[in-house]
C-alpha cells in the first residue's frame, strides 16, 4: 500500500520543496503514522487527548534516532505547519494555547525522546533486531526437547510451543520485546489458557522469559522480553557437514535417511502447523508436528532416523508416523517416510488448509480452534464490559459516627461536652487516646 505524500504544485523558476520527512528520513511505519494517523489503533489512549500525546511522543522518538536527528524546527514543520494526520493533536493545542506554548512543548518532548534513545541500546536498523531473534531461535533449536531431558530441566513440551509462538511474535514486533496476552498465546499455540499460564511461569523460572510490564485495561497488554538463559550462552563448536562416524550422509546420496541424523528442531515448520486442529493434543499433537517438520518430499527417513532427530520414544514415533500416513500427511515407501507432495513447498513444509482440515475431521478435533477463539472473544467482551461498569460504579457513602453539631465546622470548637476527650479529627472513626477501646462506649447520637 503506497503512502500518500502531500506535495506542493511545482512553481516555474523555483525548485520543488522536499517534505521534511523525506529530507531527514523516517522509517516506513513512522511515515505512515505521520501521514495517515493511527489507523491500526496501536497508540490508543483513554481519550482523544491521551491518544494524540502518545502519537506525538512516538513520532518524537522516531525523529530522535542517532542516525537521523531532527531539529526542533523540522519537528514543528512536520506537525504544525504541514496538514499531516499525525500532527492533529499539536495543531488543536496550538489553537487553544498559542504557538509559543505548543512549540515549547514539542521541543521538550523531542528532548525527552533524545534522552530516552540515548539511554537504550542503539539499533541502527531492523536487521540488528532480526539477528538477535535468530540467536535465540538457534539456541531453542539446539536444545534437546525429549521427554527425559525436559523432566530433568524442569520444562514441559508446551514450553517449546510457547517459545515457537513468541519467536513469531518477536519477528512481527521487530525485537525481543513483544506484547502478548495469555489468550493470544493460547490461540497461537493451539492449547488451553491454563496451559499457557503454567508454561509462562516455567519459562520465567528458567530465565527464558522476563515480564517487562504487566498488562492492564483494555488496550495495554503485557510486555515480555525473550532472552537466552545464562547457562546456555556458552558457544558450542559447530560440527562439520561431512559424513563421518555417527553422522548421516548428505541428503540426496545413497544411504540418506537410513542412518540416525543429528537431533534437530525446525521451529519455523512447527510454528506453521502447531495451532491447527489437526495437531491438537487429541490429534497428532506436538510430537506429530515435530516429526512432520523433519520429513522431506525427496530425502526419506526411517523410524530410527526420526527417533534420533526428534528425541522421541520409539513407540511414539511409530504411532505418530502411522497416523500421519493414514491421514495423507506423510508417505511410506519400503520403511522410509517422505513428506506428502501436497504439504511440500519451495522452502520446506507448507500449510495446506484442505489437507489439514480433512485430517482434523478424521481425528475428531475439527472446530476446536474456532470454539477456542469464540470463547476468548466472549471473555474479552465481558472483561471490557466489567471495566466500563467498574469505571462508573459509585461506592456507598461511609458511615459517619460523629453526628452534625458536635464540632463547629468553622472554628473546630467542641460543642457537645459528652464527646470531651475523643479524637474527632476523623468523623468516620473517632478514637479515645487515653483508654482501651474495649472499655469505651460511644455517646448517644440522639
Amino acid at each position: 500500500m503506497a503512502i500518500p505524500v502531500p506535495e506542493r504544485p511545482p512553481v516555474r523558476g523555483r525548485r520543488r520543496m522536499v517534505p521534511v520527512w523525506e529530507r531527514r528520513g523516517l522509517s516506513e511505519r513512522m511515515r505512515r503514522l505521520l501521514l495517515e494517523g493511527d489507523v491500526t489503533d496501536r497508540y490508543g489512549g483513554t481519550n482523544d487527548s491521551d491518544t494524540g500525546f502518545r502519537i506525538t511522543m512516538a513520532l518524537a522518538v522516531a525523529c530522535a534516532q542517532p542516525h537521523r536527528p531532527w531539529t526542533p524546527a523540522d519537528f514543528y514543520e512536520a506537525l504544525l505547519y504541514t496538514p499531516t494526520a499525525g500532527g492533529t493533536w499539536a495543531r488543536k493545542l496550538r489553537e487553544r494555547k498559542g504557538t509559543d506554548y505548543i512549540e515549547a512543548k514539542l521541543a521538550a518532548m523531542l528532548d525527552k525522546a533524545r534522552r530516552l534513545v540515548s539511554d537504550g541500546p542503539v539499533i541502527a536498523c531492523r536487521q540488528d533486531a532480526i539477528v538477535a531473534i535468530e540467536q535465540v531461535r538457534q539456541v531453542v533449536e539446539d536444545q534437546s526437547w525429549s521427554t527425559a531431558d525436559l523432566r530433568d530441566n524442569g520444562l514441559h513440551r508446551s514450553d517449546l510451543k510457547n517459545l515457537v509462538a513468541r519467536l513469531g511474535l518477536c519477528e512481527r514486533a521487530g525485537g525481543l520485546e513483544h506484547g502478548a496476552s495469555v489468550r493470544q498465546l493460547a490461540e497461537e499455540m493451539g492449547c488451553a489458557r491454563a496451559t499457557v499460564e503454567a508454561s509462562n511461569r516455567r519459562l520465567v523460572d528458567k530465565h527464558w522469559l522476563e515480564l517487562v510490564k504487566s498488562g492492564s485495561g483494555k488496550k495495554h497488554g503485557s510486555v515480555w522480553r525473550l532472552k537466552i538463559p545464562d547457562r546456555l550462552r556458552t558457544p558450542v563448536a559447530a560440527e562439520t557437514s561431512a559424513a563421518g562416524v555417527g553422522r548421516s550422509p548428505t541428503p540426496g546420496y545413497r544411504g540418506a535417511g537410513t542412518v540416525p541424523t543429528a537431533r534437530t528442531t525446525d521451529t519455523r515448520a512447527i510454528g506453521l502447523v502447531m495451532n491447527h486442529d489437526a495437531f491438537h493434543h487429541y490429534g497428532h499433537g506436538l510430537s506429530g508436528a515435530r516429526i512432520l517438520a523433519c520429513l522431506d518430499p525427496l530425502d526419506g527417513h526411517d523410524n530410527r532416523a526420526l527417533q534420533t532427530a526428534t528425541g522421541l520414544h520409539r513407540s511414539t514415533v511409530q504411532r505418530r508416523l502411522r497416523r500421519l500416513v493414514d491421514d495423507g500427511l506423510a508417505v511410506e515407501r519400503d520403511g522410509t517416510y517422505y513428506l506428502a507432495r501436497t504439504l511440500a513447498g519451495p522452502d520446506g513444509l507448507r500449510r495446506d488448509e484442505d489437507v489439514l482440515d480433512t485430517s482434523a475431521h478424521e481425528r475428531g478435533t475439527s472446530g476446536r480452534s474456532l470454539s477456542r477463539t469464540q470463547r476468548h472473544q466472549r471473555e474479552r467482551t465481558h472483561y471490557r464490559q466489567w471495566l466500563d461498569e467498574r469505571q462508573h460504579r459509585t461506592r456507598p457513602p461511609r458511615l459517619v459516627l460523629v453526628p452534625a453539631g458536635v464540632v463547629d465546622t468553622d472554628t473546630g470548637e467542641l460543642l457537645d461536652e459528652r464527646w470531651r476527650g475523643w479524637d474527632l479529627s476523623d468523623p468516620h472513626h473517632p478514637t479515645w487516646p487515653t483508654a482501651p477501646a474495649t472499655d469505651l462506649e460511644l455517646p448517644a447520637c440522639g
